[in-house]
């Protein structure tokens, strides 16, 4: 394959996870990770580097567009992020010792099983479409003040919402901080249940704050991987380019979106991911 005709199909494949993962607040590397992999023959390793590449300019683009929005909730995320921050950092660390040690598939197989886990949750909060909480319910939450509002444009109405049980969704968040350094995927797979779930947001404003804590999370596992030598420039800047544009035409669909329509987009994607980890974790694809 010549070297246009790669970089040309890899903006493409950005552009298409881009989208997606501004969408579902996921960064988009759920895409871009299996397709590397499976469509391209790119070793593991340097998918994970890319994927990582991919989630900074989706962050980095949709960041902008959603704080203009006032979708993200920056207070919020960046409470998150000193749980994320040491999770990514420590599970970077872990990619690069099992790699090393030829283990990582075993891994891929109980990334899958985790995120199989987490649909009948969802599907279960597909019915409530905004927070059933009047205020912070813990005292984190209430001395940080970790509420806010924001302007619905599809139904017409200001929502109101107040984060709840914050010490849970920092345990979640570590664990989300975890699994971006060490499959590159973002972990917004997890911030997105954790904002929702936990701290009782509204999907649209998960989604939006998952997508600005992706970038900084993506940020500390990228430079272990950077010194690890799994991030290949030939690789992964056609993507993120690809990214960067798909990020910034979801960002500006979102606001027009039911919060329902953003959750059922959510679902499949997570099933999804969960089969394509298993798959190639037992290296049958």
């Amino acid at each position: 394959m010549e070297l246009l005709e790669l970089a040309l199909l890899l903006v493409v494949t950005g552009l298409f996870a881009g989208l997606l993962g501004s969408l579902t607040g996921l960064g988009g590397a759920v895409v871009v990770l299996p397709v590397l992999v499976i469509a391209f023959g790119v070793p593991i390793p340097e998918a994970i580097g890319a994927g990582l590449l991919t989630v900074l300019a989706s962050s980095s683009t949709t960041g902008a567009a959603y704080v203009r929005d006032r979708l993200s909730d920056l207070r919020i995320g960046m409470f998150l992020e000193i749980a994320t921050v040491p999770g990514a950092l420590i599970g970077a660390v872990a990619t690069v010792l099992l790699v090393r040690a030829e283990l990582a598939d075993a891994l891929l197989v109980a990334l899958g099983v985790v995120l199989f886990a987490l649909v009948p949750g969802t599907i279960a909060r597909g019915r409530r479409l905004t927070p059933t909480t009047a205020g912070p319910s813990d005292d984190v939450a209430r001395s940080l003040r970790l509420r806010g509002s924001y302007f619905d444009t599809a139904r017409g109405v200001r929502i109101e919402y107040a984060a709840a049980r914050t010490r849970p969704a920092l345990a979640v968040a570590f664990v989300a901080g975890l699994v971006s350094g060490m499959f590159g995927i973002g972990g917004g797979v997890f911030k997105v249940l954790s904002l929702e779930h936990f701290l009782n947001l509204p999907m649209k404003i998960a989604t939006a704050t998952s997508n600005f804590m992706i970038g900084v999370t993506a940020a500390a596992g990228a430079s272990v991987l950077l010194l690890a030598g799994f991030i290949n420039p030939v690789i992964g800047a056609p993507v993120a380019l690809g990214t960067a544009a798909g990020a910034l035409g979801g960002s500006r669909i979102l606001p027009t979106l039911r919060n329902r329509t953003v959750r059922w987009l959510f679902v499949p994607i997570l099933a999804v991911l969960g089969v394509e980890v298993i798959l190639r974790g037992l290296g049958i694809v």
